[in-house]
């Protein structure tokens, strides 16, 4: 466990850092739930990512947005939704079956990782004020990284309520964007990237190093959600589980990055740990 009153940049030295996509999820625990939050934590995550969405009456619940077919068997979307018909719904399993885990609050999975974990808090931009007011309720600003794409919709109220929370722009291009986000007194510790060839800027040794020289963090996906979109260069979970780690994490973490983003946290878990004893 982190002293989460040290700073996330001393916690993650000379470490991989795992974030957990959804927690982990499978058979009848499904993702973006407590048990799989509970399921990550076992398996040893460093980081967990969740997803927010608002109902109609303003309630934020950790849920995809869009996934409510895959995640709930239903076709009306939560955003259309009062909050007590949101509690009443239930997940289905990997066979479509129902489950008996509901549809939490932001609030209710915020108390539960207190003190646990960082939590990665996805689709952030989609009420910044609102959201920051549920971080600071449930008192884990020191645990949160919050992230947005770099437009000027997102880094005003960004500024304005969420200044002071660790917060990785999503980038796919080098351009000292974190420098000028510190320069507005954004709380900026790295920057998610997004690369399809090994080639690209952002990728590179000499970006990931001189990052670190400036105390940043660099932040890498290696889930796949789609098999057709790349996020990283083809260095992912499925090359990682279906042929050698050493070609989808081992590359990642060979090439400096300090947050690796995965739906296998216990696997990459035992890769990481059988890899320092080497």
């Amino acid at each position: 466990m982190f002293d989460f009153n040290e700073s996330i940049i001393n916690n993650a030295a000379g470490k991989t850092l795992i974030c957990a996509h959804r927690g982990v999820s499978g058979g009848n625990i499904p993702c973006n739930t407590l048990a799989a939050f509970s399921a990550a934590l076992m398996q040893g995550a460093d980081m967990i990512e969740l997803d927010v969405t608002k109902s109609r009456d303003g309630r934020f619940f950790v849920f995809h947005p869009g996934k409510e077919r895959a995640h709930l068997g239903k076709h009306r979307v939560i955003s259309a939704m009062r909050g007590d018909c949101v509690k009443k719904l239930r997940f289905i399993n990997i066979d479509n079956d129902k489950t008996q885990f509901c549809v939490n609050e932001l609030c209710e999975v915020l108390d539960y990782l207190r003190g646990k974990c960082y939590i990665n808090v996805d689709k952030f931009w989609t009420d910044i004020p609102g959201i920051s007011k549920e971080i600071r309720r449930a008192g884990v600003e020191k645990q949160v990284v919050v992230k947005t794409e770099l437009k000027d919709k997102y880094l005003k109220p960004l500024k304005e309520c969420a200044a002071d929370m660790m917060f990785m722009p999503v980038i796919d291009n080098e351009d000292n964007v974190t420098d000028m986000l510190k320069s507005t007194g954004i709380n900026c510790i790295g920057a998610e990237v997004l690369f399809e060839n090994e080639n690209a800027p952002v990728a590179s040794y000499e970006y990931i190093s001189s990052m670190h020289k400036k105390g940043m963090l660099l932040f890498v996906n290696a889930e796949v959600f789609y098999y057709k979109t790349v996020l990283s260069a083809g260095h992912n979970d499925d090359v990682s589980v279906t042929d050698d780690p050493e070609k989808g994490w081992g590359w990642l973490i060979d090439r400096g990055f300090d947050i690796i983003q995965t739906d296998w946290c216990g696997a990459l878990k035992i890769f990481t740990e059988n890899r320092k004893k080497q």
